[in-house]
């Protein structure tokens, strides 16, 4: 690319390809912090795994569950179970309840972290409500599963000696954009895939 003889102009696009190059790098910030947070388990984000642990411990750990959901989603939202105590490396089973107390359809997405910060590398989610995106019809209620263990090599880490309780917390938000795309074209939504209650 050639640049302009004139120093005014030369400095004008020098400024304009900044600013594009800077708008550019932070629609990329999002997904990239996003990806570090999952490989490193940094702030508490959970990693997933395709298949459990092949080796059960001793060792147990309580993990204790929460939820809350964002101002603008008309849910209720909790836990089905208040904590369970596993060895590490045993799958767990637990189950959230979500319920739509509006009169029309609504689309939420879960965010979650798990508090010591430290284990979130060590939380491991084989399937999750959390993966996708949840449809709920007016009125309807859903029995929502998460399969987990907590990675065995937990033990290998002397900081984590002290971890005897992990809370893995939920945060529902309303995704209006999926709403949008979904309940616009498909003139009626899709039913929801979990069980109704």
């Amino acid at each position: 690319m050639k640049l302009p003889a004139d120093k005014n102009s030369r400095t004008a696009l020098i400024v304009v390809t900044v600013v594009f190059a800077m708008v550019g790098m932070s629609f990329a910030a999002v997904p990239a912090y996003r990806v570090f947070c999952q490989i490193t388990g940094w702030g508490g984000t959970t990693q997933r795994s395709e298949v459990a642990s092949g080796e059960i411990l001793d060792r147990t750990i309580t993990i204790r569950f929460d939820a809350t959901t964002s101002k603008n989603l008309p849910w209720h939202f909790k836990p089905e179970q208040v904590s369970q105590t596993l060895q590490i490396g045993e799958t767990g089973l637990a189950y959230y309840e979500a319920e739509n107390l509006s009169d029309s359809p609504v689309i939420g997405s879960a965010t979650f972290n798990v508090q010591p910060a430290k284990a979130g590398l060590y939380f491991r989610k084989i399937e999750c409500f959390c993966f996708t995106e949840q449809l709920l019809e007016p009125g309807q209620r859903v029995s929502m599963p998460m399969t987990y263990y907590i990675d065995p090599a937990i033990a290998d880490e002397e900081n984590l000696d002290d971890v005897t309780t992990i809370t893995l917390s939920y945060t529902f938000y309303r995704n209006e954009n999926a709403e949008r795309e979904k309940l616009a074209y498909s003139g009626s939504a899709e039913t929801n895939v979990y069980e109704n209650r």
